[in-house]
């Protein structure tokens, strides 16, 4: 073997390492809801039923939300959502990430209630913007970790162009009003990836 194909592989060793998960997202104990408002008074919760992603060794986090999974218990309104609002045949997911402290992740052990200011990073419908939010991070056993909001963090749907989906909808439901403010929480639970 040269010694410019082993450099090439010791190369290639240490960039695959490093991209490996420290913690991968556990889609099944997750969630991420969201709220509508329509008609200025009448309020419902949303989800997305599949979320994938992980937090690598570096600390960046990075989670995909499957947009064509989202779910209102309402079969017709989840297609009107996936194709008029969403457009999922163009943007099929959304991408949320940031840079999380990966000491402070180690730190953590089983009970233990972190309050991690970070700012995550959203990528929805073409569009990306920075939110600062607070995050708790709770150690579970074996590892794992339960990140959340301790807050909701409103996202405005005009500032990721969604704002003509909504129009669209309220057209042909025949609704005075859907509110372009969309409060959203979630709840993710990681595993350490070994």
């Amino acid at each position: 073997m040269t010694l410019k194909k082993l450099f090439f592989l010791l190369l290639l060793l240490l960039l695959t390492s490093n991209a490996q998960a420290q913690y991968q997202l556990d889609g099944e104990a997750s969630s991420l809801n969201f709220i509508s408002v329509k008609k200025s008074k009448i309020g419902e919760v949303h989800t997305f039923k599949h979320l994938s992603g992980g937090i690598a060794d570096n600390g960046v986090a990075k989670i995909r939300i499957q947009l064509a999974s989202v779910s209102t218990n309402i079969g017709i309104r989840d297609e009107r959502l996936k194709t008029m609002l969403f457009e999922t045949s163009n943007f099929p997911s959304a991408v949320v990430s940031a840079n999380l402290n990966n000491k402070k992740l180690e730190a953590i052990k089983v009970g233990d209630v972190v309050i991690m200011p970070v700012v995550l990073a959203l990528d929805l419908h073409g569009r990306k913007k920075m939110i600062n939010v607070d995050l708790r991070v709770i150690g579970l056993a074996h590892g794992s970790l339960l990140v959340s909001t301790t807050q909701p963090i409103v996202l405005n749907a005009f500032d990721y162009g969604l704002h003509r989906g909504l129009e669209k909808l309220m057209t042909i439901a025949q609704l005075p009003s859907i509110s372009l403010a969309v409060p959203v929480t979630f709840s993710l639970t990681f595993r350490p990836d070994y």
